[in-house]
């Protein structure tokens, strides 16, 4: 699973981690986050993201 960079301000979803304390469990792609998933540290919506080129 990729992980994806919020292009404002840097920080990184990690699928394989998730987003816990947003209710996200570990193992959830990108692709499958609500519609509404905001970056927990700038607030901006998941069409401000990028996928990480590794």
């Amino acid at each position: 699973m990729k992980k994806y960079v919020c292009d404002v301000c840097g920080w990184v979803y990690d699928p394989a981690v998730g987003v816990p304390e947003a209710g996200i469990p570990a193992g959830t792609p990108f692709e499958d986050l609500p519609d509404d998933f905001e970056c927990p540290l700038c607030s901006v919506g998941k069409d401000e993201f990028s996928p990480v080129e590794e």
